[in-house]
């Protein structure tokens, strides 16, 4: 297993010169995103036309399943989660007072992280990493209608994309891929420092850029 690290991002813009909303999310490119699994929107905030702003995030390379509570296409909750790591397998069960278990993980395949659901019926799972100071994880990829007896199969790196939108709101699950160019893309775990800050610029030629700094 290797070394959990956690990286702590701030997002600022100084007089933009316009409103500017800024969504994050862990979209890159990976198979079967939109057909198996989804990713879901992690942070939205908006920047003001003038003064200052500015948004953090942060981040642990500590993954959790969780059974997904989903309301009107966003994530509400999760009713229990697990840690997993690369190459471990869990179990979904619900007992007789249908509470939701996951069994403490045992090994599996390298290169992938696997939720099985035995349930008896078909469930909602999802992904997501554990937050400093919370109890439950902050979503990431969404598995939905993981059929009785089958896998939610996940692989993960940490590859966080940012566009500017309107169009979606915290937590909610995305159906199909962002519209809007993305502005900027980073592996968090390439990242050289635990802190980093990046600055929101706007002009009429480039138009939106994130830049370290």
């Amino acid at each position: 297993m290797s070394e959990v690290f956690v990286r702590n991002l701030s997002f600022q813009a100084h007089d933009l010169g316009r409103e500017a909303t800024l969504l994050l999310t862990f979209d890159g490119n990976m198979k079967g995103m939109y057909e198996k699994f989804f990713p879901i929107v992690w942070k939205v905030c908006t920047f003001g036309k003038e003064g200052y702003h500015s948004m953090s995030a942060a981040y642990t390379s500590q993954l959790a399943f969780f059974k997904a509570q989903v309301d009107d296409g966003t994530i509400t909750e999760a009713a229990t989660c697990v840690n997993i790591n690369d190459g471990e397998i869990t179990t979904l069960t619900q007992d007789d007072d249908e509470v939701f278990h996951f069994s403490d993980p045992v090994a599996g395949t390298e290169g992938y992280m696997l939720a099985k659901n035995e349930t008896g019926f078909v469930q909602d799972i999802a992904i997501g990493f554990m937050s400093p100071g919370k109890l439950m994880p902050t979503p990431a990829l969404y598995f939905s209608d993981v059929g009785d007896g089958s896998c939610a199969e996940a692989t993960f790196t940490p590859k966080l994309r940012a566009y500017i939108t309107t169009d979606f709101v915290q937590t909610a699950i995305l159906q199909r891929a962002i519209d809007t160019q993305c502005i900027w893309e980073q592996d968090l775990s390439c990242l050289d420092s635990e802190v980093t800050t990046w600055t929101l610029t706007y002009d009429s030629c480039h138009g939106y850029k994130l830049a370290r700094g």
